[in-house]
């Protein structure tokens, strides 16, 4: 993992975040804590790469709480949810809303480990999807009013000949706008503007 990859840890018990913090370092990662909700995002700013580890019960904002915040604000950091005995319920609520996962005190070290190292990838594939995403969005920006048309009617399967048909156009017409969609898009391959055109609309590819 880079070094600016962090795991940051978010309790109001000391004791908890001490020993959580030794373990995750204990394997080489990069560890803030916080006391509370509140001095995580003082100090938080969005961008970070990394997972959150929150406590569900404490003082001021609780951590389900913090995690709705975070998604208003659309701080897509993973969370992982740290439960006590008797909160599942609220756990599996956390887990509707977005949370990668929950781990129950007392937890087993290699457990919750592993969900850190899957929040982890999951924070980095995110991340790049979202690059891409930003990257074809700036492409289409290029694009003409018929070329999206035209960009929109290829990529959901339609011939030329069809597309023609639909717009009042020649078939040659309608190979000249796909083949400038093609251009400015830089697609090599009609699959690959196929993956482009469900990687914008936020299908899974």
């Amino acid at each position: 993992m880079s070094q600016e990859v962090t795991v940051f840890i978010v309790d109001d018990d000391q004791a908890m975040r001490n020993s959580l913090q030794w373990l995750i370092e204990s394997v080489g990662m990069r560890v803030e804590t916080y006391d509370s909700a509140q001095a995580f995002l003082d100090a938080y700013y969005p961008g970070r790469a990394g997972c959150l580890l929150l406590d569900v019960r404490m003082p001021g904002m609780s951590g389900l709480e913090l995690q709705a915040y975070l998604t208003r604000r659309e701080i897509r950091l993973p969370v992982i949810i740290i439960t006590g005995h008797g909160d599942v319920a609220m756990a599996v609520k956390a887990m509707k809303s977005g949370a990668v996962d929950f781990i129950e005190k007392p937890f087993d070290d290699e457990a919750l480990l592993a969900s850190i190292r899957n929040a982890l990838r999951h924070d980095e594939k995110q991340r790049a999807l979202r690059a891409q995403r930003a990257d074809i969005a700036a492409r289409m920006a290029e694009l003409t009013p018929r070329e999206h048309e035209v960009m929109s009617m290829v990529t959901d399967g339609r011939s030329n000949k069809e597309i023609a048909a639909s717009l009042g156009v020649s078939a040659k017409t309608v190979e000249v706008h796909r083949a400038r969609v093609m251009d400015k898009m830089r697609a090599d391959s009609l699959a690959e503007l196929v993956r482009m055109a469900m990687i914008a609309r936020g299908d899974e590819v």
